[in-house]
């Protein structure tokens, strides 16, 4: 249980970051443009805002890191499950405002790897 809740908390960390760089590097480059469906007038006048953007999935990438990485089991659960959490919340608040598919891209994978954090955690306190 353990490797499989290390590597979905990892695998969504590797979405941040991604998405960290798409938003901050190359949103008005033609992968950004396609990706989200742009304008380069609308990209060009937004990348400011979609660099901050990509700054704070920088941040929630940086916080599930540090959670799989941290020497103290107690410490690495509780930034796991909180930095999940925030993803979680993003990616329900990105589906209903901005578009479903991001319920599928960023929500629904937090919500596999938190739970399978807290198997994995339950199944640790016991022992």
């Amino acid at each position: 249980m353990e490797l499989i809740a290390k590597l979905s908390v990892a695998l969504v960390a590797l979405l941040h970051i991604y998405f960290m760089i798409l938003e901050m590097f190359l949103w008005t480059k033609p992968t950004g443009l396609r990706t989200f469906n742009l304008t380069p007038e609308f990209a060009q006048a937004s990348k400011t805002l979609a660099a901050n953007q990509g700054l704070y999935n920088g941040f929630l990438a940086a916080g599930l890191l540090f959670g799989l990485f941290s020497p103290m089991a107690f410490v690495g659960f509780a930034f796991q499950e909180f930095f999940l959490g925030c993803v979680i919340v993003a990616g329900l608040y990105g589906g209903l405002t901005v578009g479903r598919k991001i319920l599928f891209v960023q929500a629904l994978p937090g919500l596999i790897a938190l739970v399978l954090v807290l198997v994995w955690e339950a199944s640790w306190v016991i022992y």
